[in-house]
């Protein structure tokens, strides 16, 4: 069975389902891992079939909710005037951050976020519940304005909705119950300042989240796949995809070796 061209609710109909155990979404929150390591990946959706071949023979479980296997996720970024967290993320600053707010579409939970990351490689994420009607702008919400206020680098009058991300996530965690992989598909992205929209086909971006850089059965998986780790942010790909004249060459070479890989990926 092939993910590409696969509608939302094919996806979680897909017989493949059949060969993973589950685990419910209650069960995960002791796999929150804030404050991790990530491994990222870029896989053809024909090369995550086959890692959920091989993750279901190693016991890896698929998050369910409900009946839902792959769930919906709406994001929105925000940032400075100039997008400097973009700008920051681009000119290689080791210790920076990104500002979001998400809606999980299945629970209906929404929240605002900041993730640091730090100069040692680890990703550490704080998070406060919002309102869904507060995505793009939650600035009447007293605890989420205080929460920016100690949180944040830049002061919330500097911040506005810059990015929005849409996809479809599948979320798998290991016998251990020490690490997750999410798997993101159908991305699409909209830069709210210019209303302008884009996408890359039949690309899917992995990312396994563990407490430290320790053995895994997923990395010896992606080993056996000849899959590489490739770093990659949805937020600054999607802002060099839609944003014009915005500086993006070091995004433009990460573009080329996604479409290299995906090109590569369709032929084996």
């Amino acid at each position: 069975m092939r993910l590409a061209g696969m509608t939302y609710a094919m996806l979680n109909e897909a017989s493949m389902w059949q060969k993973m155990d589950t685990i419910t979404l209650d069960e995960m929150r002791s796999v929150k891992l804030m404050n991790r390591i990530d491994t990222k990946y870029v896989l053809s959706e024909e090369e995550v079939m086959t890692m959920l071949e091989h993750a279901a023979k190693e016991g890896y479980r698929v998050q369910t909710i409900g009946e839902v296997r792959a769930a919906r996720y709406n994001t929105i970024y925000f940032d400075t005037p100039e997008r400097s967290m973009y700008l920051a993320h681009h000119n290689r600053q080791l210790t920076r951050q990104k500002i979001r707010t998400r809606t999980y579409v299945e629970t209906g939970a929404s929240f605002l976020e900041v993730k640091n990351k730090t100069n040692r490689g680890r990703t550490k994420k704080l998070r406060t519940e919002i309102e869904s009607s507060e995505l793009d702008n939650f600035s009447a919400n007293n605890t989420a304005v205080e929460f920016i206020r100690e949180r944040s680098w830049h002061s919330l009058a500097s911040l506005s909705p810059a990015l929005a991300t849409r996809f479809v996530r599948i979320t798998l965690v290991n016998p251990q119950l020490t690490e997750r992989l999410t798997i993101d598909l159908k991305l699409e992205y909209e830069d709210l300042r210019s209303g302008k929209n884009s996408s890359i086909e039949g690309m899917a971006i992995v990312e396994l989240k563990q407490d430290g850089n320790t053995t895994s059965t997923m990395k010896r998986i992606m080993r056996d796949m000849r899959i590489q780790p490739l770093k990659v942010s949805k937020y600054c790909l999607g802002t060099s995809l839609t944003v014009a004249n915005i500086k993006h060459n070091r995004f433009k070479l990460k573009l080329r070796e996604i479409e290299k890989r995906l090109a590569s990926n369709s032929q084996r």
